[in-house]
């Protein structure tokens, strides 16, 4: 079945220090997106989407592109590789940016500047995180029986998913009997020095929040159909939007959160034993690098990412 992998890379990651998607993290310096599409290829997606920004279009042709163009699809097709910009050109016509405005809208307006690439079931997913080879085989697998009405997401631990070195923001989530009830987008996170992890945003110390409390880190599924009723919640989303509000987003848990609760969609669960790994913080980078150290070692993936006939015959 066909199936496309859109990857987020238009955020500017200003916490980290500079575009932390295009930091060189793997041992040959692959950066991070480059593992998502390795797994995603080797799971059956197809198609591969990158939302950047405009200026990033070099950097992604000589960092990513290059390498991936001509690689074969287990239908021994070659991937299709598409880019698409998040700018205010998409934005709806009745909608006057402010002049202060210098941020995109978020991830659920980013998910629709893919919309013109993307005719078939899909996964979405960060550029700027680790989500492993098995979440990405599950969720192939789960695509390729998606119907209408329905969605998935793959959940993390909250515990493997904090940053020692500052907050997070996750969307924590409920469920029930396999299905995902509610998202709620939780900002300021942090590991207190006594261990707990809390909630700091709403209160000091803060609400503690279950470690094994599964969050959303915006790996999901869906179809098509999709897009439809993202432009609907974006259309009201900036009709609400106060002009002072200059660094406000429409997010992508947020939307799916709206879309279960108004009975429009129903998001299955996915389970998985991927760990998750990803740069907030340029304090994190030592763990990451290391991290990514261990898979090469260990043979889940091979010395030089893009050539695996050569690493096969070595």
């Amino acid at each position: 079945m066909k199936a496309t992998l859109v990857v987020l890379a238009a955020g500017l990651g200003s916490r980290f220090g500079g575009y932390k998607q295009i930091e060189g993290f793997g041992p040959s310096g692959e950066i991070l997106l480059e593992y998502s599409v390795y797994d995603a290829i080797k799971a059956g997606f197809s198609k591969i989407v990158f939302i950047i920004k405009p200026e990033m279009q070099d950097t992604i042709e000589k960092l990513v592109l290059s390498k991936v163009r001509g690689t074969a699809a287990k239908d021994g097709t070659p991937v299709e590789l598409c880019c698409v910009y998040q700018d205010y050109s998409s934005i709806p016509s009745f909608y006057q940016v402010p002049a202060g405005r210098t941020k995109p809208f978020g991830t659920g307006h980013a998910l629709l500047c893919a919309r013109s690439c993307v005719q078939e079931p899909f996964a979405i997913l960060n550029a700027d995180d680790y989500y492993g080879p098995q979440a990405l085989e599950e969720m192939y697998s789960a695509l390729c029986t998606l119907h209408a009405g329905e969605a998935v997401m793959v959940g993390y631990l909250l515990k493997n998913t904090v940053s020692r070195f500052g907050a997070v923001t996750r969307g924590v989530c409920i469920h029930r009997n396999g299905l995902l009830t509610d998202v709620k987008e939780t900002f300021g996170i942090r590991i207190l020095p006594d261990g707990t992890i809390r909630d700091t945003a709403t209160s000091d110390p803060g609400e503690i929040l279950d470690p094994d409390a599964v969050v959303s880190m915006n790996f999901w599924g869906f179809t098509p159909e999709i897009f439809g009723y993202a432009q609907t919640y974006f259309d009201e989303f900036l009709r609400c939007l106060d002009p002072e509000e200059i660094k406000k987003e429409y997010l992508l848990p947020v939307l799916v959160d709206l879309l279960i609760k108004n009975g429009c969609l129903k998001v299955r669960m996915l389970k998985t034993n991927s760990v998750w790994f990803g740069v907030t913080y340029r304090e994190d980078q030592p763990y990451v690098e290391q991290e990514l150290r261990q898979l090469h070692k260990a043979g889940v993936y091979p010395s030089q990412l893009w050539n695996i006939e050569q690493e096969e015959q070595s």
